[in-house]
């Protein structure tokens, strides 16, 4: 595998240029190898993305936008899980592909895209052939995402924020707004219109908003720029499942409200938004975070 990209890493955003190979850490919190905290079949995603038999959902450790409510905490900070071969995690492709998967979800993976690319390599050339979906917090460079043309067939994305202030308050990223909506037309270049196989989407963008309490302002202005860009090029998800973490302080303490979500979901109405999904209160709640106790990895 070519580790140049590991040497003076520039994957992510935050361009550390730190050299992960000789065990270096950046912002992303973990050096070259690939570490994987669980490779599961997931249930909760969008329909169109979990289908009957789950998404083969790999969770990569280490994130470089460490958001201060993150759900997933123990592997954004690469403290969970297991440092594994680029042969391993291919390995754990054939396994999710053998235990019935509608996909390859890689969650998180920035941070070893060269790590991902060698294994899905591999694991194409044994005749793995489940489509591919690219899980990111949107938090990516294009030139990063230009290494992924060909390999990803559906960009699953976040649209977090879309100040600049919020996106500094959150996660010390004041250019998450301008740097997202430019993968978000990376993305959209590369795949095109959402297009499906029954109710599967096999190839396309799905962008996610997850409304955070007390910023519904910042949300229907996150919706009118991507709506802007992509129209209804893409899938958008409305999501309410924000949880308030132990860490987290006001306004951040508790869950949005109803009042807030349908406000939320009139807007993207009334914006002309036609393809998307919604989100039950119920998945509000902690028991919703899979458990990062490395099932599958090893």
């Amino acid at each position: 595998m070519d580790l140049s990209a590991y040497r003076v890493c520039r994957l992510c955003p935050r361009e550390c240029g730190v050299d992960r190979t000789a065990g270096e850490k950046g912002v992303c919190g973990v050096s070259a190898e690939a570490r994987v905290a669980r490779a599961a079949l997931h249930a909760w995603e969008e329909p169109c993305i979990s289908g009957e038999g789950g998404s083969g959902t790999v969770f990569f450790s280490g994130c470089g936008l460490r958001c201060v409510f993150c759900q997933n905490r123990p592997i954004a900070l690469g403290e969970a899980g297991q440092d594994i071969s680029t042969g391993r995690l291919a390995d754990i492709f054939d396994e999710l592909e053998e235990k019935g998967a509608e996909n390859l979800n890689l969650v998180t993976g920035a941070q070893f895209v060269p790590s991902i690319l060698e294994a899905l390599s591999i694991a194409r050339g044994r005749g793995n052939r489940l489509p591919v979906v690219y899980n990111t917090g949107g938090y990516e460079r294009k030139e990063t995402l230009s290494m992924l043309k060909g390999a990803v067939d559906v960009y699953l994305v976040d649209y977090k924020y879309a100040s600049p202030r919020l996106a500094e308050d959150c996660a010390a990223a004041p250019d998450y707004p301008a740097v997202a909506l430019d993968a978000i037309g990376e993305m959209l270049s590369q795949r095109g219109k959402a297009r499906f196989d029954g109710e599967m989407l096999k190839s396309g963008v799905l962008v996610r908003f997850l409304l955070l309490p007390s910023a519904l302002l910042d949300a229907k202005l996150g919706l009118k720029r991507v709506f802007s860009l992509c129209q209804n090029r893409v899938l958008y998800s409305l999501m309410q499942q924000y949880t308030p973490m132990p860490n987290v302080k006001p306004p951040l303490d508790r869950r949005v409200s109803e009042a807030e979500y349908r406000s939320l979901f009139d807007y993207a109405d009334a914006l002309g938004i036609e393809n998307g999904y919604t989100q039950a209160r119920e998945s509000a709640k902690e028991s919703f975070i899979p458990p990062f106790d490395l099932s599958g990895v090893l």
